[in-house]
């Protein structure tokens, strides 16, 4: 066995040998996969092999996709066999919220490619002559998508790896995993040991042991799933088309034809089973192609139902059953990217439907790995979107609840409220008693909205029953002044003789020069692509205090830490759960705070985009002069135990003023009517900031920084999109995020995030488009719930353009 390799990949199912196919692809061949039995042999062999295209998530739609347009060529690419079946599929709706949805994913699939009809009855009992559509009210079609054979596919992969130059290393167990003093990884495995520059834990059932050998963790929980097969039915023996996979929400079930037979897995509703409980969910290291037995009793009324659905089966008999382990994550996506706080150690796991995510998951990973960025957005992928709160009792629940939603469609406004909640600020329960109804955010509670009356929410696309309360919320912002909790900012402490020039070579903009100064800034990857957006805080020469979105908090962390150059004296500490933090905004927001402390809070003083240490009602805190909606305000950042009673004196100072409790649905109205662009949205990893119209946060004089070089390139040779921000006529619904933008029939752009301007009365939007529609006054059409609605670009924001009530 060799002692060196670039990258040593741990585990031999479809997602390891997806990434090593497309690691050699990409050029990398000095790649070692090893996997401690047979490939497949952990989940991968058993699975049932559906390849959906049927998914919201703008970027898993475009991981699912790459794999629907590699699998029908690969058998004839390597000569192995892979038995693409391209029967397409069909999910039923069965009300109006589940059509919207339809809709919604309709104009994701014209963006990206794949094909997709929303159907009626009559169509669909064309397609599938033999399903009973009772209670159906429409069904989504997608044409392109089907089902392999797991094994030969995974097989396929580990083939054209192979011939492409790649190294396989079956029935090798890997004992160890130690980080070496020159960066290194020492790979100890039974028969040798391989020093590496990369290692990647694609371990599926089994990740969580490889990622405890680096001292680090995985936020997965292995489900049992059972499918069964039956004995051939007559009507299929008879017919040579194939009946497409449907997905059934009555059922919470997918039936599909299998040969000529029946075959019908099924995701309970209830009572989940998780697997290997004995030994906390993890199976044995040695364990390999293991079944559990099936329980017909725990499944059976789904199946009552798929019967129903499919009388044709029903004197069927059954003729193999199987139950295996799914790895599930909290969010049901995939683990692809670094691991926290570890260089070159990435995770490529946790793939619930992972036939389908396999191929697009290496792709895009390889190519994170080797050009320092994938092509899409990896911000929902990226492992470290989770923190250190969520393996374990966190994940365990949010598992079994994502595994028993396979079939209930996450609605916008709909709180999946399992492992809730994890993270709190000392408000939390002020606040919720107050009626805060909150949201999650990084493990974090925040206010959403405040339900005063107690009022529920009605989740779905289209305007609902909580639009005339955000509307107060947003007006009180706007005319009086509001408070809110947003303690789940990430924060951080960055001190030393070496701060400034560390943080000036790692962010593209330049840092304040005066003590006071607040900047916003952008950590940029090599390729010049946008990795993180913070402000920043300088209260000395050599230190300075930055803060970024909570989803953030790991990866910026990493930034900061792993951006430290030997012999450079810089400290940077995590300061996220040690402070919390309120936003006290409005044009009265002064009148407010002047009332609760000393300090001179006129522009004379204490002007916008300045930071202090000052002292609140009696505590010492820091005061920010900077907002994300547009009005005269602070954020006030003071130690989380003191945060209730600054609340009480903020509230009380605020009464004779109207002050009003605000949530984030309120501040995502407010930063779109004031053209405020968001991380992971508009600012990812697929794009410059030249492509972001970003460029007035990039300090071109400077020597040298982080994609510098990069982003140059881009500036001089030009871009083939940009961020434009757009008003589109008002209907019953927003802009969400994933829409194509349409001028006639053909797509030239996609949405990426919008929301209704409460006090402008406008229905506003972002989207990334051809440049020659950036110009201000452009047209196009902006495809909304199956609908096209016109669409103008703005040139300046609807709220302030010129910032006179921040500087107020």
């Amino acid at each position: 066995m060799q002692s060196h390799a670039r990258v040593v990949i741990v585990g031999g199912g479809m997602m390891g040998c997806s990434l090593l196919y497309h690691l050699a692809e990409e050029g990398w061949k000095d790649v070692v996969l090893i996997e401690k039995a047979e490939l497949t042999s952990g989940s991968t062999w058993h699975a049932a092999g559906q390849c959906p295209s049927f998914i919201a998530d703008y970027n898993m739609a475009k991981v699912h996709h790459y794999g629907n347009t590699l699998y029908p060529k690969l058998e004839a690419m390597t000569g192995q066999y892979v038995s693409w079946h391209g029967c397409g599929g069909i999910r039923f709706a069965t009300n109006r919220e589940e059509l919207d949805y339809f809709r919604h994913v309709e104009g994701v699939a014209k963006m990206i490619g794949f094909r997709m009809q929303v159907v009626g009855v009559d169509e669909i009992k064309r397609i599938n002559p033999f399903v009973d559509t009772e209670g159906v009210i429409a069904g989504a079609w997608t044409l392109d998508d089907g089902h392999v054979d797991p094994a030969g596919c995974c097989n396929a992969m580990a083939k054209g790896a192979r011939d492409m130059g790649a190294t396989i290393i079956r029935n090798n167990r890997v004992l160890e995993i130690n980080s070496q003093p020159g960066g290194e990884w020492q790979v100890v495995t039974e028969k040798g040991t391989i020093l590496a520059e990369h290692v990647v834990n694609a371990a599926g059932c089994y990740a969580r042991q490889v990622a405890q050998m680096v001292g680090s963790d995985v936020p997965i929980t292995n489900m049992e799933h059972t499918y069964l097969v039956t004995e051939p039915i007559q009507e299929f023996v008879e017919r040579n088309e194939e009946m497409p996979v449907m997905r059934d929400p009555y059922a919470a079930a997918y039936y599909r034809q299998e040969q000529k037979a029946g075959l019908i897995g099924i995701y309970e509703l209830e009572n989940s089973v998780e697997c290997w409980t004995h030994r906390g969910g993890w199976p044995e290291w040695d364990s390999e192609n293991e079944l559990f037995e099936g329980d017909m009793d725990r499944i059976a009324p789904y199946v009552e139902r798929v019967l129903e659905r499919m009388p044709i089966w029903a004197n069927a008999g059954i003729k193999r059953i199987v139950c295996g382990a799914i790895p599930h994550t909290p969010d049901s996506n995939p683990l692809l990217g670094p691991a926290a706080g570890l260089r070159n150690f990435w995770q490529c796991n946790g793939a619930s439907i992972g036939i389908a995510a396999g191929a697009g998951s290496g792709k895009y990973l390889a190519q994170w790995m080797v050009h320092g960025d994938a092509e899409i957005n990896m911000a929902g992928l990226d492992p470290r979107r989770f923190g250190g709160y969520a393996p374990g009792d966190y994940t365990k629940a949010k598992s079994h609840q994502d595994y028993e939603h396979m079939y209930i469609l996450h609605l916008p406004g709909h709180e999946r409220m399992a492992s809730r909640p994890a993270r709190t600020s000392s408000l939390f329960e002020i606040l919720e008693a107050k009626g805060a109804v909150h949201t999650e955010a990084h493990g974090w509670e925040r206010p959403k909205w405040f339900s005063l009356d107690g009022r529920e929410e009605e989740a779905g696309f289209r305007h609902n029953n909580v639009l005339e309360v955000v509307a107060e919320e947003c007006k009180a912002v706007r005319e009086r002044v509001g408070i809110l909790d947003l303690s789940s900012f990430a924060k951080y402490e960055v001190e030393g003789p070496d701060a400034a020039s560390m943080l000036n070579r790692l962010l593209a903009n330049r840092m304040p020069k005066r003590d006071g100064g607040i900047g916003l800034a952008h950590f940029l990857s090599t390729e010049g692509r946008i990795a993180g957006e913070v402000t920043v805080t300088r209260f000395a020469e050599d230190r300075f205090y930055l803060l970024s979105g909570a989803g953030a908090e790991e990866r910026d962390f990493d930034h900061l830490c792993q951006g430290v150059r030997e012999g450079e004296r810089v400290t940077v500490r995590n300061v996220t759960d040690d402070l919390g933090v309120l936003v006290l905004a409005g044009p009265r927001a002064r009148d407010v705070l002047a009332q609760v402390t000393d300090e001179d809070l006129g522009n004379g003083g204490f002007r916008w985009l300045t930071g202090k240490e000052i002292t609140v009602a009696g505590i010492a805190l820091r005061a920010l002069r900077v907002n994300y909606v547009g009005e005269l305000g602070w954020e006030l950042h003071c130690p989380m135990a003191d945060l209730p009673a600054l609340y009480a004196a903020l509230w009380a100072a605020g009464e004779a003023h109207g002050i009003a409790d605000f949530g984030v649905y309120a501040v995502n109205s407010l930063r779109m009517e004031k053209a405020y662009k968001g991380w992971a949205a508009e600012l990812t990893n697929e794009i410059t900031m030249v492509e972001a119209d970003m460029e007035r946060f990039v300090a071109w004089d400077k020597e040298d920084f982080v994609g510098k070089a990069a982003t140059q390139r881009v500036k001089q040779q030009g871009v083939s999109q940009i961020c434009v921000y757009f008003e589109t006529d008002k209907g019953t619904s927003d802009v969400h995020g994933g829409e194509a933008v349409l001028v006639g029939d053909r797509a030239v752009g996609v949405t990426t995030s919008g929301g209704y301007g409460h006090y402008s009365g406008k229905s506003l939007g972002f989207a990334y488009v051809e440049p020659s529609l950036a110009e201000p006054g452009s047209s196009f059409d902006v495809f909304v719930l199956g609908e096209r609605r016109p669409a103008k670009v703005l040139a300046e924001p609807v709220w302030d353009p010129a910032n006179e009530r921040l500087r107020a």
